[in-house]
C-alpha cells in the first residue's frame, strides 16, 4: 500500500515538473537580430541632403522622440538604439544604406524610411531577407499589399485615396473647370495622378500634364507651360522644394487657378512660409494630423503633449513645421507596436503586431481619425479632412473622408 502511494506521489511530481517546464518554455523571451533584454536596434533611412532634404526633420524628430522614450525607461524596459542614415533621396544610396543596416548593423527592422522610389528600390531585398520595412514614409498605394509583400507596411493615407478626395471636391464645386497637373515623374507622382483621374471618371478634362525630375533645378518651365494651357485648376503633386517653387511661380506669372497641393507638401513652416504666405492664400489640401500652427489646438491635451516634447527634446525644431508632427506621430505608433510585442521581439512578431492595431488614438491625429490595421489590410490611416490656407494657417472644412467614399 505504501509502495503504491509513493508511486502515485512520484507520478504527480513528474506531472507537475513537466507542466512547469512547458510554462517556462512558453514564457521564454524570444529575440531576433538587434533585440535583447536591454535594447531594440532600429534602422532608418532619411534624405538629410539632396532634393527632398526638407523631410530630414522627420528623422531628427524621431531620434528626439526615442531619446524621450529612453529617458522614461524605454519600451518594456528596453532602450531604443535608433540608427538613421542619409540616402539623399537616391534609390541607389537607399539600397546601400539598407544593406548596411541589415547586414552590418544587425537591426531588428527598418522603420519609416522615406520616399516612394527609394522604398521601391529596397522592397524586394527587405522581403527576401524577411526584415520588416515598417511604416514607410510614403503614401503609395502599393504598400498595402500583404499578399505579395508581407514584410512591407505603409503608415499615412494612400496617394490614390487622397487624389480621389480632391476629385470628389472638384466634381461638386468645379464641374466645368479645366485641370493642369504638375507631378514628380515616378511612382509617387503617378499614384496621385491616377487617384485624381479615377475619381473624376473623365467628367472634368485634364488639359495639361507636366512631369519633373528630382534632379531638375526648378519647375519654372513646367509652370509656364501649365499656365499657357488655359487651365483654371492646378493640381500640384510635388515634394517641398518644388512645391515652394510652384507657389512662387504662380504668383510671378499672375496665374490664379484653384491650387490643390498634395498633403506631403502642406507644411506651413517648410513650404508655405518660405514660398510667401501671401502667395499661398486659398490653396486647398488635406490633413489627417493637427496643424501645429492652428490656435484651435492650444488647449488640446494631445497638442500639449507634443508641444512639451518639442520644448524639452527638440528645442531647435520649428514648431510650425508639420513634419515634426509627422515624425512624432509615426514614432508614437511604433512604440505601441513594440509594447504589444512584449518579450517576443522577433521580426515575425513585429510585423504580426504591426498588423494588429485597433482604434489607436494618437496625440496629433485629427478628431475622428485613428490607426487600424489587420493581416489583410496594411493601411493604418485611411481618412482625411480637407483644408484651405487662409491668412497664416490652414482652416479645416467639411467632414472626415476616405478615398473609398470619395470614389463612390
Amino acid at each position: 500500500m505504501r509502495l503504491w502511494q509513493v508511486s502515485l506521489m512520484a507520478m504527480a511530481a513528474v506531472a507537475v515538473g513537466a507542466a512547469f517546464n512547458v510554462h517556462a518554455v512558453a514564457a521564454q523571451k524570444q529575440y531576433g537580430p538587434g533585440a535583447s533584454d536591454t535594447a531594440i536596434k532600429i534602422g532608418n533611412i532619411m534624405p538629410y541632403s539632396g532634393p527632398a532634404s526638407a523631410y530630414g526633420v522627420i528623422g531628427q524628430t524621431e531620434a528626439a522622440f526615442f531619446k524621450m522614450i529612453n529617458d522614461q525607461g524605454g519600451i518594456n524596459g528596453r532602450k531604443v538604439d535608433f540608427i538613421s542614415y542619409d540616402d539623399a533621396y537616391s534609390p541607389s544610396n537607399t539600397v546601400e544604406q539598407a544593406r548596411r543596416l541589415v547586414e552590418n548593423d544587425g537591426v531588428l527592422f527598418i522603420f519609416n524610411s522615406l520616399g516612394t522610389p527609394t522604398n521601391t528600390a529596397i522592397e524586394g531585398y527587405m522581403n527576401a531577407k524577411k526584415v520588416p520595412q515598417l511604416f514607410v514614409a510614403t503614401g503609395a498605394t502599393k504598400w498595402n499589399d500583404p499578399k505579395h509583400f508581407f514584410w512591407t507596411m505603409g503608415w499615412q493615407p494612400s496617394y490614390q485615396a487622397e487624389g480621389k478626395i480632391y476629385a470628389q471636391y472638384l466634381l461638386q464645386h468645379e464641374p466645368h473647370g479645366k485641370i493642369a497637373i504638375l507631378y514628380q515623374d515616378d511612382d509617387y507622382g503617378r499614384d496621385y495622378v491616377k487617384g485624381l483621374k479615377d475619381g473624376l471618371a473623365g467628367k472634368i478634362p485634364v488639359v495639361s500634364e507636366m512631369p519633373y525630375e528630382t534632379t531638375d533645378p526648378t519647375v519654372d518651365s513646367q509652370m509656364v507651360s501649365l499656365q499657357a494651357s488655359g487651365a483654371d485648376i492646378f493640381f500640384d503633386v510635388t515634394t517641398p522644394k518644388f512645391a515652394a517653387q510652384a507657389i512662387k511661380k504662380t504668383a510671378e506669372l499672375q496665374w490664379r487657378p484653384l491650387h490643390i497641393l498634395n498633403n506631403v507638401s502642406a507644411s506651413v513652416g517648410a513650404v508655405l512660409k518660405p514660398a510667401g504666405s501671401s502667395n499661398a492664400q486659398g490653396i486647398i489640401s488635406t490633413a489627417y494630423l493637427k496643424d501645429p500652427s492652428d490656435p484651435q489646438w492650444q488647449n488640446d491635451p494631445g497638442f500639449k503633449h507634443w508641444s512639451e516634447f518639442m520644448e524639452k527634446y527638440f528645442p531647435s525644431g520649428d514648431k510650425n513645421n508639420a513634419f515634426t508632427v509627422y515624425g512624432y506621430s509615426v514614432a508614437q505608433t511604433l512604440v505601441q507596436v513594440l509594447k504589444q510585442c512584449g518579450d517576443d521581439l522577433t521580426r515575425e512578431n513585429v510585423i504580426k503586431e504591426a498588423a494588429n492595431i485597433h482604434d489607436l488614438p494618437l496625440d496629433m491625429l485629427l478628431p475622428g481619425i485613428s490607426i487600424n490595421t489587420s493581416a489583410d489590410d496594411y493601411a493604418p490611416i485611411k481618412q482625411l479632412q480637407m483644408m484651405r490656407f487662409t491668412d497664416e494657417r490652414w482652416q479645416l472644412f467639411g467632414p472626415v473622408l476616405t478615398g473609398h467614399a470619395a470614389a463612390s
